[in-house]
């Protein structure tokens, strides 16, 4: 049974995931609407992971026996000065989610909960991963500063990504 303490961070974070998903839908339709499809597909692909991650949290929430809490989940912006811009945006904001997902993992320390601390883990280590990818994506775009035909480039790369399954996904 998960402390309320627990259980009401956990619900803020189910709801930050939420919002996740909600602003990379957003910067897919900001790239559709500049003609980079590749970006547009790579944020749909982010979109789809990050729902992912809110399901992860709402599905551990019932396995422990919480209350799942689905609360306002604030709009997004809808466009973005450049691509650099919104790729920077998001890489800011999976810095966000770093932290919380520390102070999430601080917490279960805190209040003895080693099951949820084992289960932030895999999130700790997903942060890792979404922040150099987005951060990679930022660093070329720098290095190609205003040439357009190096932004054609990166976004024929950012369309050929897929989506990889979950460990559960390839388990059931």
């Amino acid at each position: 049974m998960l402390k309320s303490t627990m259980q009401q961070a956990l619900n803020e974070q189910l709801a930050r995931e939420m919002y996740s998903s909600n602003l990379y839908l957003a910067m897919a339709g900001y790239f559709q609407s500049i003609n980079l499809k590749g970006f547009a597909h790579w944020m749909r692909l982010q979109a789809q992971e990050e729902m992912g991650h809110a399901m992860k949290f709402f599905d551990y929430l019932l396995d422990r026996g919480g209350t799942v809490q689905i609360s306002k989940i604030d709009q997004p912006p809808s466009s973005w000065e450049s691509p650099i811009a919104a790729m920077e945006a998001s890489l800011k904001h999976e810095q966000f989610i770093s932290q919380n997902i520390n102070e999430l993992a601080n917490l279960a320390i805190k209040e003895g909960d080693h099951g949820t601390n084992i289960f932030l883990q895999w999130f700790i280590t997903e942060q890792i991963e979404e922040e150099a990818n987005v951060s990679e994506i930022v660093e070329k775009l720098k290095l190609i500063g205003d040439w357009k035909g190096g932004l054609l480039m990166i976004d024929n790369e950012l369309g050929k990504r897929t989506l990889a399954p979950s460990p559960n996904e390839t388990q059931e």
